[in-house]
């Protein structure tokens, strides 16, 4: 936007991606100059599939500790969402490929890219790349369950696709990329393919 006149930025964390002070100018609808001041956090741009088995008609999701949900009121703090990861500089697909193995076991042969997203524009840059990938027993390689080294502890659950669509009603789904992605198999009909 050809408008937008970035005046100042400061970063004011960079302890493991950058949060910033941006002030900016933008002409107003009234044709006037006006300044504003945003936090922006970049944590870089990530990736997330659903994993599906459309002759089971199950899912795979993974469930893992979440501190920003604990703090804002996830009594236990853990979240079932779908795989996910950051890129760190890969292709969308590799990456997906990587944390699908390190977060599930599983090691995928086709993967499709479905949309591009972003999380929470008001104050995050990252952009999510979605994607849905086929599964059978056959696939899996190992037990999952993350990186220790990078902390993870995620345990791998195989559920009802039904069961996964109603758990958003019941509240116990309420990861914003996860209810996408099982909204996205409802409408495209997904598990109807086998």
């Amino acid at each position: 936007m050809a408008n937008i006149k970035i005046t100042q930025s400061q970063i004011l964390s960079s302890f493991k991606y950058l949060l910033k002070k941006i002030s900016y100018e933008y002409k107003s609808g009234s044709g006037g100059l006006k300044t504003q001041t945003k936090e922006v956090y970049d944590r870089g741009d990530g990736a997330t599939v659903l994993l599906y088995n459309p002759r089971e008609k199950k899912v795979i999701l993974t469930r893992q500790f979440r501190l920003p949900t604990y703090i804002n009121g996830n009594l236990d703090g853990m979240l079932l969402e779908a795989c996910a990861g950051q890129l760190d500089g890969e292709d969308p697909e590799d990456a997906i490929r990587r944390e699908i193995e390190e977060e599930t076991g599983y090691k995928i042969t086709q993967l499709e890219k479905i949309f591009e997203a972003y999380t929470s524009p008001g104050s995050v840059t990252e952009k999510l790349h979605f994607f849905v990938a086929t599964y059978a027993d056959g696939m899996k390689i190992s037990e999952g369950g993350g990186l220790e080294e990078e902390g993870e502890n995620i345990e791998v659950e195989e559920l009802d696709f039904e069961k996964a669509c109603e758990m958003i009603s019941t509240g116990e789904i309420i990861d914003c990329k996860t209810i996408l992605l099982l909204q996205y198999a409802q409408i495209h009909r997904l598990m109807e393919t086998a």
